[in-house]
């Protein structure tokens, strides 16, 4: 029919086309049914889905992989002219590399500082004169938060710091977390309170003088506080045994190291030191500080009073005042006020000078062991005149800071000895094992007794309620 109607030939072109087409739609199933394996099937397998996910793997295959080069390229180069092409219109940096970067961009200072009145005395904060009153109120109405842990046990709170911006070298902010992690260690030991401060509360007692603005508002803030603990960034301890003497100290409210000869006597500028101090929370230290902060708002007042200073104390050089020169002065000038309350201590070292010390720990190692806080193991090491945070120190930064390492090597050791090891020497940061594991960890003692020290041990009443 198709034949007469069409040709015989229109008729077998028509065939070849249909025979053709079968052969095409087979060939494109079978493709979908590849790719499908391939790549997955969609999110609910539909040919739309299947498209999008066709158009989008071949659009990756050719588009993604140069991207991600090209990236890749950017991340890593360290040119100045692709560092250049990084800026923003703000000025500041995308580069990647910490080392290259200008951390100062990030450490601004907003605001103004508040212009102190160059009519009006200075004065640390408004006159307090019964603050005992006060603070045994509330030691009366908050039981739960007594001044004293144990009979001669007082709570104390060891208070240190640093500058809020980075050090001015890049290895002393590494020295600085060595020291607080080593102060950290000890009070953890002895029960004691850390607060580590940052902020400067007062601008005009920058330097020597920022301490005393913060721990007057630390003894107000803290009625519950017997002795506030002040110690230096640049001192470490290295005696973890040695417990402080608290009952010897039980009329004093003013702790130092140093010679009452070298003070009263020789007028001595480094008779004492105040980079280690402990200080009652009481009326009498509020009122000592009252007397101590006039030579130290800076500028002119400060400047004046380093000439004061050098002319009356020994051996002091031309400097602006600093807080310990002008203690000894106080001292020396008005000893009938503040000596009577003042422990000038020397039988341990609270605050013991590196350059006589730090060769000596092997010495120390052979012949004593930690306890004394003496001369045979001391209890502070302070790194005086090393400034490791700054650009510059009194000493060599070798010697500094090789010193620096072996004396937390010194004081960490008594640490890692609880746990079962120590450092290989004293110069290096490995550790070694000195006590082999036990099946029985409970029945092993530590040499010191610092894992439990009976110092630590909290008294619970046995008394009913």
């Amino acid at each position: 029919m198709l034949e007469r109607c069409l040709g015989t030939h229109r008729v077998r072109q028509m065939q070849r086309a249909i025979r053709h087409g079968k052969i095409t739609i087979l060939c494109l199933f079978m493709t979908v049914i590849v790719l499908r394996g391939t790549i997955g099937a969609g999110k609910f397998g539909t040919p739309e889905q299947d498209l999008n996910e066709l158009r989008e793997f071949y659009t990756h295959r050719k588009r993604v992989e140069p991207h991600r080069v090209l990236e890749e390229v950017q991340t890593t180069t360290t040119t100045t002219t692709t560092t250049a092409t990084n800026e923003d219109s703000s000025g500041s940096t995308n580069s990647n590399n910490y080392e290259t970067f200008d951390v100062s961009k990030i450490f601004v200072h907003e605001g103004a500082d508040e212009k102190p009145d160059p009519n009006k005395p200075y004065s640390l904060g408004p006159k307090i004169s019964d603050w005992d009153e006060q603070r045994a109120d509330w030691l009366k109405n908050n039981p739960d938060f007594p001044n004293f842990l144990g009979p001669t046990k007082p709570r104390v709170l060891l208070v240190t710091g640093s500058s809020p911006k980075p050090c001015e070298n890049p290895v002393g902010d590494h020295y600085l977390l060595k020291s607080i992690k080593n102060k950290i260690d000890y009070c953890r030991i002895h029960g004691i309170e850390v607060f580590y401060n940052f902020a400067l509360f007062d601008a005009e007692m920058a330097g020597f003088w920022a301490k005393l603005p913060l721990i007057r508002k630390l003894l107000l803030s803290h009625p519950e506080i017997e002795f506030l603990w002040w110690m230096d960034s640049d001192a470490m301890f290295t005696d973890m045994a040695f417990e402080v003497p608290w009952e010897r100290y039980k009329d004093s409210n003013f702790v130092m190291h140093g010679w009452n000869e070298m003070v009263y006597d020789q007028k001595n500028w480094i008779g004492l030191n105040t980079g280690s101090f402990l200080l009652r929370n009481c009326q009498w230290s509020l009122d000592l500080l009252d007397a101590w902060a006039p030579m130290g708002p800076k500028g002119k007042v400060r400047e004046d009073a380093g000439k004061i200073l050098t002319r009356e104390l020994k051996g002091r050089p031309v400097f602006e005042a600093d807080d310990q020169s002008a203690m000894v002065y106080l001292l020396m000038t008005q000893r009938d006020k503040w000596g009577d309350k003042v422990y000038l201590e020397n039988a341990y070292y609270l605050h013991g000078y590196w350059g006589i010390l730090v060769d000596r720990y092997e010495e120390m190692i052979e012949n004593y062991h930690p306890g004394f806080g003496d001369h045979r193991w001391p209890l502070v090491t302070h790194f005086v005149g090393c400034k490791p945070c700054g650009k510059f120190g009194d000493y060599p930064v070798e010697r500094c800071l090789r010193q620096m390492d072996r004396a937390f090597n010194f004081g960490d050791n008594q640490i890692l000895n609880m746990y079962g090891f120590e450092h290989s020497t004293l110069a290096s940061k490995k550790v070694k094992r000195v006590r082999n594991e036990s099946s029985n960890p409970i029945e092993v003692k530590d040499e010191l007794g610092l894992l439990h020290p009976a110092y630590k041990a909290i008294k619970v009443s046995t008394s009913s309620s």
